[in-house]
């Protein structure tokens, strides 16, 4: 956690440190599951499906199989060709549901023309989508249940809750509207009592709903779009999107512009990124809790 130096007449911007936090959280799952461990348990176990020679896929689950490998737990691969017809997919798929051995199953986007990503995710075993990108978790989160849900809002509520920003009566404007961070992080914000405003790229008036948010998330995929003059000072500011400009990844928040203003503020770097990861672990942990019987 760092601290922008504060300007005349401004806020003091705390800027989050995402990988300090997620690797605190790691630390607690690891001791956790060495307990497991030592105590009779297998580890928990993730099964990752990549299908094609996408090299930023390869690269991202590199990087989950190294974040599970730390905590102690197994994060095994499958690698099917980029032709691989959808059916192929899908008795993988069902092999991994019916394996007692696995916990966890994720398949990594994107995927080739031929496999329709909405019927991989409807059937992946509820109990082991640690990625909450299936219908019945939606459905659960929908409906106020348990379950296993979309890793990037879980991530951002564990920052909330770090830096202790309140949730319960304060107005959360949430700008994106994708199954993946936008619907599930407001259903999960209302779930803490916020007021939650819903807008897009196309809402009319947007910076001004943007001023009346104690909590705002940017989660479009469009460069810089949230400017200083968007912020109300002291609000708790949560970067989502990632961007190529120039060369260079920015966030959809303009991060530089909003030191001084926002009372929270997370990069693009370091910031929500590693919190993902961190979840996919932390379902992962659950779904080997329940599998357990503990």
């Amino acid at each position: 956690m760092t601290h922008a130096p504060p300007q005349a007449g401004s806020v003091q911007t705390i800027v989050l440190d995402g990988l300090a936090l997620a690797q605190k959280l790691r630390g607690e799952m690891a001791d956790e599951i060495a307990k497991r461990v030592a105590e009779g348990s297998r580890p928990p176990c993730l099964a990752v499906v990549r299908v094609g020679d996408d090299p930023a896929s390869a690269s991202y689950i590199k990087g989950k199989r190294r974040a599970a490998a730390r905590i102690g737990m197994q994060a095994v691969e499958h690698h099917l060709a980029e032709m691989t017809p959808e059916p192929e997919l899908l008795e993988l798929i069902e092999t991994l549901n019916r394996d007692p051995g696995v916990d966890g199953i994720l398949v990594q986007l994107p995927l080739p023309p031929q496999i329709r990503p909405n019927a991989v995710a409807a059937a992946i075993d509820p109990t082991k989508d640690v990625d909450g990108v299936g219908p019945l978790n939606a459905g659960r989160l929908l409906m106020g249940e348990d379950g296993l849900f979309a890793c990037t809002p879980l991530g951002i509520l564990e920052v909330l809750d770090h830096h202790r920003v309140p949730i319960e009566g304060a107005h959360a404007v949430v700008i994106g509207r994708s199954m993946i961070v936008g619907k599930p992080i407001s259903l999960l914000l209302q779930r803490r009592n916020a007021t939650v405003t819903m807008c897009h790229s196309r809402t009319r008036g947007l910076a001004d709903f943007c001023r009346s948010a104690d909590i705002l998330v940017a989660a479009t995929g469009r460069p810089r779009m949230v400017k200083r003059g968007w912020v109300k000072p002291g609000a708790a500011v949560i970067d989502v999107g990632v961007s190529e400009v120039d060369g260079k990844l920015v966030g959809d928040v303009d991060f530089e512009a909003l030191l001084g203003v926002a009372g929270l503020l997370t990069p693009h770097r370091r910031g929500i990124g590693p919190m993902t990861i961190t979840m996919l672990l932390h379902n992962t942990l659950l779904a080997h809790r329940a599998r357990m019987g503990a």
